[in-house]
């Protein structure tokens, strides 16, 4: 959407310049050579004049013009408003200090955490202020837990269970990043795991 509102901001600014050009030239063309005929120099703005003069607020060009401009205007609006930036604030290090990091900076760092463990072989991530977003692809750990001694189960007592750990491990990364980086605000960490069926 940023880039819209980059296309959008130098075109609608050329534009309003050329109007604001082309209403000096036929002001000083008014000025210099006043009651001569003409449509004007350039724009034909009393041919203009003539045509809106028979115009009234309730027929139909003015109505869809009306309809049109305002959907425009609608359409700018949030375009602005979805471009607007997203920062991720941190501690600031002083009084009126104000520090922040992108999104996409934090995504960043998440997903380089991520991809560092043995046990993923890729993950995507999406971060905001209120949120991180984890989905990691890889293989399934275990980890030999001795059944407690009153477990009910149907295993002989002296037989290990094991346990997956591949969400439970990459949870525990994104949180760990998340305790040594300076946020101000805690997002809220999810986590989306699918386990490859080959054998690492």
């Amino acid at each position: 959407m940023r880039v819209i509102v980059r296309i959008l901001a130098p075109l609608l600014g050329l534009a309003l310049a050329a109007a604001g050009v082309l209403g000096i030239v036929e002001i000083v063309t008014a000025w210099i050579q006043p009651g001569q005929g003409g449509d004007g120099l350039l724009v034909p703005w009393r041919a203009w004049q003539r045509a809106l003069d028979t115009q009234l607020w309730a027929t139909t060009p003015v109505k869809i013009t009306g309809i049109v401009v305002g959907i425009a205007g609608l359409l700018l609006l949030i375009a602005a408003f979805a471009a607007r930036r997203h920062d991720v604030p941190l501690r600031p290090p002083a009084p009126h200090v104000t520090v922040t990091t992108s999104p996409q900076a934090l995504a960043r760092m998440v997903g380089r955490r991520v991809r560092a463990a043995d046990a993923v072989s890729g993950a995507s991530v999406t971060a905001s202020r209120r949120a991180v977003s984890v989905r990691a692809e890889g293989w399934e750990t275990t980890t030999t837990v001795p059944p407690a001694p009153d477990a009910t189960t149907d295993a002989p007592p002296d037989t290990p269970t094991d346990t997956p750990r591949l969400a439970d491990s990459v949870r525990a990364d994104v949180e760990s990043l998340l305790d040594d980086l300076p946020l101000a605000d805690r997002p809220k960490v999810a986590v989306s795991v699918r386990t490859l069926g080959r054998p690492r």
